[in-house]
């Protein structure tokens, strides 16, 4: 689900240097990210693929 963000730091050396907030970046691609895995999805997510959609599962505990 996603855009495939699994990491930090989520790309953001293309940008504009005038852009320096990584924070707020950050959340705003965890939230698109969770856009994304509602928009796909026909039905209300679970708790379990919210944390996959954000990447919060490791592969340990799939």
């Amino acid at each position: 689900m996603g855009c495939g963000r699994k990491d930090d730091a989520v790309g953001h050396d293309d940008l504009d240097s005038r852009v320096h907030d990584r924070v707020a970046l950050d959340e705003i691609a965890l939230y698109a990210e969770v856009l994304t895995a509602v928009a796909i999805s026909e039905r209300r997510l679970t708790l379990d693929e919210l944390d996959d959609a954000l990447g919060l599962r490791t592969s340990a505990s799939r």
